[in-house]
């Protein structure tokens, strides 16, 4: 039995580009490419019509941009496509925008050939593409963003407010907290296995668990929920 290809969307404003990226995944074994778009509006619509497994989406683009495109590809219970977003634009408040927009990855443009194959592969194989440098500038970049938000208040830009966890976090075990924590340092399950002294099935077991416990979908989720709830400050 033929096992199904990995489906394509190449969605970028730039015809040269969408043929680079056309050509080398094009070419890849276990991988087609199903359609193309020049902008987020026509990446919603083919996103439902030609049913892809993972878009590749630009940020910048005339009319809908790549980060409302994904936003609505990802609240479309009906499409099932995993997103990755492609930009020459290493900003921290764009890596942000497309992480809380849903997206499952992030890659710069001027990544190799071989980074972008192996990005859609990780990305189609239902992981998220998150490496520990870019997960630090992510919480980094949160925690400036709450830092400078004004105080209405007193005017001023408060200390960043701690939210409570709430019963699912607390229906965690000891270990899988633990788990969580270098999960959203942006450790592999190779080396959080490596870190605990446990087999690295053992790690996957409980990265599983703590996402379906959390409600989470992917790692990348789990690195907003430390934020956002407090539970993790920037690395040094």
């Amino acid at each position: 039995m033929t096992e199904h290809p990995t489906r394509i969307l190449l969605v970028d404003d730039q015809e040269l580009l969408r043929a680079g990226f056309r050509i080398i995944l094009g070419s890849q074994p276990g991988i087609e490419i199903v359609g193309e778009a020049s902008n987020g509006s026509e990446a919603v619509a083919l996103a439902t019509t030609l049913a892809p497994d993972v878009i590749c989406m630009d940020v910048q683009m005339p009319g809908m941009d790549g980060l409302e495109a994904t936003r609505r590809i990802v609240a479309d219970a009906e499409v099932h496509a995993a997103v990755l977003i492609l930009t020459t634009f290493d900003r921290d408040d764009y890596l942000a925008e497309a992480l809380l927009a849903g997206a499952s990855g992030f890659l710069l443009k001027n990544s190799s050939p071989e980074e972008l194959v192996a990005a859609v592969r990780v990305i189609a194989d239902g992981e998220a593409l998150l490496s520990p440098a870019v997960t630090r500038r992510v919480i980094e970049g949160f925690t400036r963003q709450t830092a400078a938000a004004p105080d209405p208040a007193a005017g001023q830009a408060p200390t960043p407010t701690v939210r409570t966890t709430g019963s699912d976090y607390e229906q965690l075990t000891e270990r899988e907290r633990e788990v969580l924590h270098l999960v959203a340092q942006g450790l592999s399950n190779q080396e959080i296995a490596t870190t605990l002294f446990v087999g690295e099935a053992t790690v996957k077991s409980h990265v599983s668990k703590v996402l379906q416990k959390l409600a989470l979908r992917d790692r990348i989720q789990a690195v907003i929920y430390i934020y956002e709830h407090g539970l993790a400050a920037p690395r040094s």
